[in-house]
């Protein structure tokens, strides 16, 4: 057919290869593979495709490397990149260089194939990506698929100074996804100030955003410089805004609106030009609605949101950030830097970490200090975050998790939540492992949970997974 969409798909596995080729096939897409990046290259000297789909990691010329220049040669081909090795890194190049889509494994075909087509009918948005290399990130680690939305949110608002609201429960790393979007966006090199509204007294936080003039109050014994000043060009990051006073929820608006600003007892406006990130653990939505926070102010701030995952929603992410964790803590402590048996991490695996990402940093810290060898045991870890005394953990019985995830929440009391929260994490786990064996092909993957293809779905739809 010659008016089928040429397609050119670019990967060094040959099974994998041949399943999109097939699938884009049956789609009635005329495929042309590659098993590398540079017979791809050589084939660009005689033709183009409507769309190119590449793997990151390749020998030779890596999918980035690949991406960059067809854009340079042939602007109008868009670029969808997929990988099995997500990390944010991997996103923000993915986007700074101008792909259509990045696309972490593992995904569903028949959405893949939709987006070839999407891609299809949209030309490069900007042929002259900037290949600047970024400044190093803090660091955000996670591979689960709501810690990918995070990485490719952060990605989208790259080349952007839009105000952002992020949400999400204590000790999610809320300031940590602040400073990835400041030190990813055009105001990288400007100042970035973090500011906790909660920390501080409501009446001295008026005057801490501000500034105030000398004599403006008793103790304003010189004029002092606040927070929206210190921040003029750069990003000022508000943590915990729904704790912000009424009267400060209509001076904070002013300045969204307009700009400017007075110090407390100034008469003279000043002008500044900040980016606001605010964040908040609490529903700003149903704040609205029960009179404790402003609407208009609530849109101004919800421009772009981004919702950051409570640790038990990202499960798999545990034994990478406790390992990262560990040797943080050994810095720190100027010690040997410890590891965790099997053992060990299936007990934190198995804990529901109310106190998310800063609880296990705590939980690593206290580790590295009082586990006695090189290696930390199952008997290691305190019961506050998941270990129990008696039998070892067996490695192979994951029904014992359960067991010990079960008693850890009964003892909390929280025991009227125990089968709600329990029964979609099972079904969640499930669904994610099979579709990670299918390789992302949902009728296969509804075969081996032994439900039909439409039950999936539902299913996907009801557990808001993000595939």
């Amino acid at each position: 057919m010659s008016d089928a969409l040429n397609v050119w798909v670019v990967d060094d596995d040959r099974s994998v290869r041949w399943g999109r080729e097939q699938a884009l096939s049956q789609a009635g897409m005329q495929v042309r593979p590659f098993e590398d990046a540079h017979a791809c290259l050589t084939a660009l000297e005689n033709d183009a495709p409507d769309v190119l789909v590449t793997d990151i990691r390749m020998p030779g010329i890596d999918g980035l490397s690949l991406m960059s220049r067809v854009h340079a040669g042939y602007p109008g081909v868009p670029v969808i990149v997929i990988t099995a090795h997500s990390d944010l890194d991997s996103a923000v190049s993915a986007y700074q260089g101008g792909a259509f889509e990045y696309l972490p494994k593992p995904f569903d075909i028949d959405d893949a194939v939709s987006l070839v087509r999407r891609a299809s009918t949209q030309s490069a948005n900007d042929a002259s990506a900037s290949s600047e290399v970024l400044p190093p990130l803090p660091e955000l680690i996670g591979q689960a698929p709501a810690m990918q939305e995070v990485f490719r949110s952060i990605g989208r608002l790259s080349r952007s100074s839009m105000t952002v609201l992020i949400t999400g429960e204590s000790g999610t790393g809320k300031e940590l996804v602040a400073r990835a979007l400041h030190r990813n966006s055009p105001r990288a090199e400007q100042p970035f100030v973090a500011l906790n509204t909660s920390a501080i007294a409501a009446e001295l936080l008026e005057a801490e955003l501000f500034g105030h003039e000398k004599g403006a109050f008793t103790g304003a014994e010189s004029r002092r410089v606040g927070r929206f000043e210190q921040a003029d060009g750069g990003t000022l990051f508000l943590d915990e805004i729904g704790d912000m006073s009424p009267a400060l929820q209509t001076r904070l608006l002013r300045v969204l609106a307009e700009g400017e600003f007075y110090r407390v007892g100034g008469q003279v406006a000043i002008k500044v030009d900040v980016r606001v990130i605010a964040a908040t653990h609490q529903d700003l939505g149903r704040a609205v609605v029960d009179g404790g926070f402003r609407e208009d102010l609530y849109h101004r701030l919800n421009v772009m949101r981004i919702e950051t995952p409570p640790l038990r929603h990202r499960r798999d992410d545990i034994g990478a950030l406790a390992t990262h964790y560990l040797r943080q803590a050994a810095i720190e402590l100027d010690v040997e830097t410890k590891r965790l048996s099997e053992d060990a991490l299936s007990r934190l695996y198995a804990f529901d970490w109310p106190g998310n990402v800063r609880q296990l940093v705590n939980a690593c810290r206290r580790l590295t200090v009082t586990a006695p060898g090189s290696v930390i045991g199952a008997e290691d870890i305190p019961a506050e975050f998941g270990g129990a005394s008696g039998k070892p953990l067996d490695n192979h019985n994951w029904t014992m998790a359960l067991t010990q995830w079960a008693e850890a929440h009964l003892a909390a009391g929280n025991e009227a939540a125990l089968l709600s929260e329990a029964l979609p994490a099972f079904e969640r786990t499930l669904v994610h492992a099979a579709l990670q064996a299918a390789s992302g092909q949902r009728g296969e993957a509804a075969r081996l949970l032994g439900w039909g293809r439409n039950t999936l779905t539902r299913k996907i739809a009801q557990l808001n997974l993000d595939l």
